[in-house]
Formats: C-alpha cells, sequence, structure tokens
C-alpha cells in the first residue's frame, strides 16, 4: 500500500536559509531532488565545511544579524520562486536572553533579518512565473504560541514571525507573492537534541504531545513544498502546525 505524493519542482528557484543542518536541510535536500535549483545559507565559510550533503547546491555565507550581507542576498536574485526563511538560533550570540542585550540580539537573528531578507527579495518574488506566483514560508514554532521560558527573545521573534506571515500575505497579495509559514512541534534536530540530556525538559514537552513522541525532519519537509507547489495557489497568510497536536493540550 502507498499513500504518499511526489513533487515535481523542475527549473524552479529556490532559496533556503539556515540549509546546512536540521529542518532547513532537509528541505533544501528535499527541493533539489524534486529538480529545483537551490540556495543554500550557512554561517561558514565555504560548503566544504560542512559534513553533510550540499551537492548540486549553491552555497552563500550568511549572517542574519549584518544588513549588508542580507540585502546583498536579496539583491542578487532577479527573479526567485520559492523563499525559505528558516535559519535561527536559540541563544543567538551565545548571550541570555532575558537581559535586554540577549532579547534584542535574539530579535535580530530570528525575526528582523528574515524579514529584510523577505523585503530585499519582494522584486525576484515578484518576477516568478510559477503557478501561483512567488511563494515565502516562514519558520515558526510551537513557541510563538506557548510560554518557553528558557528563551523569551526567540519566542517573541517567532510570534512576531506569524504577524509578519499574515501581514505580507494581505499586503503582496496584490504582487503574486503567497507567504505562509509552518510551526514545527518538537522535532528532533541539532537545536533540540541538547534537551536529551535533561530528561525533566523532554518529559514535560512530551507530555503537552498527543502523540507522545518528537517529530522527525523527514514529517517537515512535505508541508514547505506543499505551501510551495501550485496545489497551494489558493494558500497564502497561513500557519501550518507539525506538531503531533502540541496545540491542542
Amino acid at each position: 500500500m502507498s499513500n504518499s505524493i511526489a513533487f515535481d519542482f523542475s527549473g524552479t528557484t529556490v532559496l533556503v536559509t539556515g540549509g546546512t543542518s536540521g529542518i532547513g536541510h532537509g528541505i533544501a535536500t528535499a527541493f533539489r531532488d524534486a529538480g529545483a535549483l537551490v540556495t543554500v545559507t550557512g554561517t561558514r565559510a565555504s560548503a566544504d565545511e560542512y559534513d553533510v550533503d550540499l551537492s548540486a547546491m549553491a552555497y552563500r555565507r550568511l549572517a542574519m544579524t549584518s544588513d549588508a550581507d542580507v540585502i546583498a542576498l536579496g539583491s542578487s536574485f532577479s527573479s526567485l520562486d520559492v523563499l525559505v526563511n528558516n535559519a535561527g538560533a536559540t541563544f543567538a550570540g551565545g548571550l541570555d536572553e532575558y537581559d535586554p542585550a540577549g532579547f534584542d540580539e535574539a530579535l535580530r537573528t530570528n525575526l528582523s533579518g528574515g524579514y529584510r531578507l523577505t523585503h530585499a527579495c519582494h522584486g525576484a518574488l515578484a518576477a516568478s512565473e510559477a503557478t501561483g506566483g512567488g511563494s515565502v514560508v516562514n519558520l515558526v514554532s510551537m513557541a510563538a504560541y506557548r510560554a518557553v521560558t528558557l528563551v523569551p527573545g526567540y519566542a517573541a521573534a517567532k510570534a512576531g514571525l506569524v504577524s509578519v506571515t499574515q501581514n505580507l500575505a494581505a499586503r503582496w497579495a496584490g504582487d503574486g507573492i503567497r507567504v505562509n509559514a509552518i510551526a514545527p512541534g518538537n522535532i528532533e534536530t541539532p537545536m533540540t537534541a541538547p534537551m536529551a540530556a535533561v530528561p525533566s525538559i523532554v518529559d514535560e514537552q512530551i507530555a503537552h504531545i498527543p502523540m507522545k513522541r518528537f517529530g522527525t525532519v523527514a514529517e517537515i519537509v512535505p508541508a514547505a513544498l506543499f505551501l510551495s507547489s501550485a496545489q497551494a495557489s489558493y494558500v497564502t497568510g497561513a500557519v501550518l502546525a507539525v506538531d503531533g497536536g502540541y496545540l491542542t493540550y
């Protein structure tokens, strides 16, 4: 028995920030394997410095807190079909997010940088000839909806990104650009791996998940491809939770 679907993004131009690990890498790989021309960003000098498969992808170094980097990247595309805003980090710059400086850094890393890049890509996204127009997919978080007391800056940034998703969807609909978001639940990635060392935190999270397990990157990836596809041409301003039911508790 088979109940899977396949995507064809032949010739589609895709930019995935933070595409060198975790969810971002999974999304970038899936687009590449579906025929897209994929550019990924990371913080290291070159793609060779990563131990993941980045073959057949272009690589750009990008610091989300650098306005110059962000604007240069956005302006480098004359046409762009899909932008996936995935890059982000908790404890940005190694700072305590309860401290005002740490809070500000978290907002710059997880909200302002992505907004600036999306704004810089507006012209290229509007030039897309893809069915349904250009597509922006923002990766948000359960932290946008529930208190995550360790990372208040990250949580505030993700809540802000939900609002950005809705506002840009409304403002840019006439430009032929759709803007949606995915809200992953607890997903097994390098970012969540440290939680395994603190069983009480893991148990607390599992208690909020009706499916009683963390999700996998492979369970997030299809949502990004669907929202970027012709089949989602009437979907904009949506936030799709892929969370094992986390938001129901």
